[in-house]
């Protein structure tokens, strides 16, 4: 088995259980309404503005001995700059105030697990950053393959209200292969015990903002935090 198959198969439970959560399942149906959606993507800007500075802090963490996992981080930093700001956009296309976003403070939620990302790194092992890349992009492609198309169409909003998600289904599909060669060259027990861990909470972490979202549903029904 390699190591990529073992980090699938370690938090298959933690996935399985994220994956029931009431809001992520409503806009996997795109049952959810336009407040919901811009708190998604408010959330979604508070953790996503922190991508590329918690990818340059790990790249600077790491040992001479992962230098091949550096030049990786670095191509990570080309591609992932700046996306906040498409989040900023499709906030205003929605409707919303990407001004009130940017000056705004993120949900408890958010702040806890982008500060967990940032102690992995510098206080832990950096490596175990990668488990929190498992989740953020194993998740983006879902929801932007099952989830993104039917909000659009049940909100009847434009194609610009959706550059985050469209975007990040062909990419992060593609940044999913290239991680599993990454983690596959992991030959390091605790590197790999690292990675499993942080995964393992970032399922528990990234849950709590889906559960912390105020939920609308399309069909009438409102839900408080799971």
């Amino acid at each position: 088995m390699t190591f990529f198959e073992e980090l699938k198969q370690e938090t298959a439970a933690e996935q399985a259980e994220f994956i029931t959560i009431s809001a992520l399942q409503a806009g996997f149906q795109g049952n959810i309404t336009l407040d919901t959606y811009i708190a998604f993507l408010t959330q979604a800007y508070h953790h996503v503005k922190h991508t590329t500075p918690l990818l340059m802090a790990c790249g600077s963490r790491l040992p001479e001995r992962l230098e091949w996992l550096r030049e990786a981080v670095g191509e990570y930093i080309e591609e992932e700059m700046g996306h906040q700001e498409w989040i900023l956009n499709d906030i205003d296309a929605s409707g919303g105030s990407s001004e009130i976003v940017r000056g705004g403070d993120p949900a408890i939620e958010t702040k806890i697990m982008v500060a967990y990302a940032y102690d992995t790194i510098m206080r832990r092992n950096p490596v175990g950053f990668f488990g929190m890349v498992l989740v953020l992009e194993g998740t983006s492609i879902q929801m932007a393959t099952h989830a993104g198309e039917k909000i659009q169409q049940n909100l009847s909003l434009p194609d610009k209200a959706f550059s985050y998600l469209s975007s990040h289904g062909s990419l992060d599909i593609s940044h999913m292969h290239t991680f599993e060669k990454l983690m596959n060259r992991l030959d390091d027990p605790l590197d790999q015990a690292a990675v499993i861990e942080t995964a393992k909470v970032m399922y528990r972490l990234y849950g709590d903002i889906f559960r912390g979202l105020p939920l609308e549903l399309l069909n009438g029904e409102a839900n408080g935090a799971e």
